[in-house]
């Protein structure tokens, strides 16, 4: 397969040969943002909506990004123009820029669009559904995709150890956000709940409860640790994971423990509308 191209600060080059100056406070601090989505069969998902929130991010922590919206989306569609992937995942990257003292910003943001082909979870995992890991931890400024993932990273080395394949954030006083790099969604009957207070307002999340709302009852509103056990569905959504089934946290077996009809009924009810063009 033929080197991936990637844009990095005006030009685009081969992905071996993106680089950035050692004193760019991404490299330094961990300063800056970022947001990822795909195409499916070289058709973005919802494109607008993640430049907006990259936008959002970037204000969010005091990064000024001298470059429009629309300029941004024209940069994403000629890298992707350049590459061949037909399902690609697309990661735009705005740093804090160089800093002379390590510390202040000196100039302008860089902005890196690398693309790879997209690794979705397995057709096994949507069938069977997945085991996922709670993590008591607090995240700084969880509604911005910053580049610190440090304690993401942790969590998830502990999850896999247990053969989960996401860890979920718990708060010290139970209540259960999201996960990592996904939102967490479950069931009580025709109920639908997801947190809305101390989470990343996902894209997918987004489309998924437009798409529930005229079948389910949804709510927006905290899940509590003790409630999993009365839950008799789960699931996580993100761009690369769209809508999978959950049917383990920590040693919680979620309903029958198999992926419930509705969430297969969302999973299919978003596929259809993706390949719709929605």
């Amino acid at each position: 397969m033929a080197e991936a191209t990637y844009y990095v600060n005006g030009k685009f080059v081969p992905a071996s040969q993106g680089s950035l100056p050692l004193n760019d406070l991404a490299i330094v601090r961990g300063y800056g943002v970022f947001d990822l989505l795909r195409t499916y069969d070289r058709v973005m998902f919802r494109l607008r909506d993640h430049v907006l929130r990259l936008q959002t991010s970037a204000q969010s922590i005091g990064i000024r990004m001298p470059w429009s919206v629309e300029q941004i989306e024209q940069l994403i569609r000629e890298t992707h123009d350049r590459n061949s992937f037909d399902n690609a995942a697309i990661r735009i990257v705005v740093t804090g820029g160089v800093s002379s003292d390590l510390m202040t910003p000196d100039g302008p943001p860089s902005l890196i669009i690398m693309l790879s082909s997209v690794k979705s979870p397995g057709t096994e995992e949507y069938s069977r559904g997945c085991k996922v890991k709670t993590v008591v931890m607090a995240r700084e400024r969880p509604t911005v995709k910053s580049l610190n993932y440090i304690g993401a990273i942790k969590a998830v080395e502990e999850a896999k150890k247990e053969g989960a394949v996401e860890a979920l954030y718990r708060t010290a006083d139970g209540e259960v956000t999201e996960g990592t790099r996904a939102n967490f969604f479950i069931f009580i009957g025709r109920k639908l709940i997801t947190p809305r207070e101390g989470v990343l307002f996902g894209i997918t999340r987004k489309a998924v409860l437009d798409l529930a709302r005229d079948e389910f009852e949804v709510f927006e509103a905290p899940v509590r640790y003790d409630e999993l056990r009365k839950a008799d569905e789960a699931f996580l959504t993100s761009t690369t994971k769209e809508v999978l089934p959950v049917v383990c946290v920590d040693d919680i077996t979620i309903g029958t423990g198999k992926p419930g009809p509705n969430t297969l009924r969302l999973l299919a009810r978003f596929r259809d509308a993706v390949l719709g063009g929605r």
